[in-house]
């Protein structure tokens, strides 16, 4: 059997397939964001899910693709976190970069872009992927991403200068205190998935034009910032993934339009996609260079 799991911050999908392809079971766990937590959180978790226990010692390979899942260290972790679990598994490990450009890939290259909690972008040829200048994580990047929108979406509620109408919503819907929101900043840990929440305040009222130009802005910057740094950006397919760029997709392809470059496909969640792709082409084909 084969284990295919999709993790960004906040969520992870995860599939079992038998070796011909065809789908056992689907289900979800929190994130496994190796910056954010270890492997006894991720074998805990994985613990959990009742409808695994009798499938997970007939895996033989599990593929993992995750976010924060960079360096060999924190890729180790995740690995500690999958082996008690899939004990006869090899485990391959890498980055989500990797699943988006398996699950966006149509056959030409492209930039694909990851737009969920955080944001980052690589370019993929169809062989090896080429990563950009991201990964400085939500408190100095993360243009464009949930966090990036729901810090802002703070700080104006903070600062006090997000129109009177739409901070008497803010209280209403999440009855915060400034205090409240800070210890929840920076006592408390997930704190990127806390700010991260707050883009669906942005998404709610998108209509007005503050809320527009809010995430207009972080797309804009992350396009100019992470995209335009691949030289082949402006003649090729543009590939987003993840919630925000399937929530805010409006406003992404007018970005998008505004600098001149070529939409292509935005897709919610990777797994679907990535299933096809191993289906298709197989991962063990294709190694990343990073």
């Amino acid at each position: 059997m084969i284990y295919i799991a999709d993790s960004g911050s906040t969520k992870c999908d995860h599939v079992i397939l038998k070796e011909d392809g065809a789908e056992l079971i689907r289900f979800k766990t929190k994130g496994f964001n190796p910056q954010f937590c270890d492997a006894a959180f991720i074998s805990a978790e994985l613990g959990n899910v009742a409808e695994l226990k009798s499938l997970s010692s007939q895996v033989t390979k599990a593929y993992f693709f995750g976010s924060g899942c960079s360096t060999p260290e924190l890729n180790q972790k995740v690995k500690d976190g999958l082996s008690p679990v899939f004990p006869n598994a090899i485990i391959q490990v890498d980055h989500d970069l990797m699943a988006s450009a398996y699950a966006s890939y149509s056959g030409k290259p492209a930039v694909t872009c990851i737009l969920g909690t955080g944001s980052n972008a690589v370019y993929f040829d169809g062989n090896q992927i080429t990563k950009g200048i991201a990964g400085t994580g939500y408190i100095l990047g993360d243009e464009g991403s949930a966090s990036y929108i729901g810090k802002k979406v703070l700080s104006s509620f903070l600062y006090k200068t997000m129109p009177e109408e739409f901070r008497a919503d803010f209280d209403k819907s999440y009855g915060l205190s400034r205090s409240e929101i800070l210890k929840q900043v920076y006592e408390k840990p997930f704190a990127n998935v806390f700010i991260a929440s707050f883009a669906t305040f942005a998404s709610k009222h998108l209509e007005s034009p503050f809320f527009h130009d809010l995430v207009y802005e972080g797309f804009e910057s992350f396009l100019k910032t992470q995209v335009l740094y691949f030289d082949q950006a402006p003649q090729s397919p543009i590939h987003f993934i993840g919630s925000v760029a399937f929530h805010f997709n409006e406003t992404l392809k007018e970005v998008v339009q505004d600098l001149k470059l070529n939409m292509g496909n935005v897709i919610q969640k990777p797994i679907d996609g990535l299933v096809q792709y191993f289906l298709e082409y197989h991962i063990d084909s294709h190694k990343s260079n990073a």
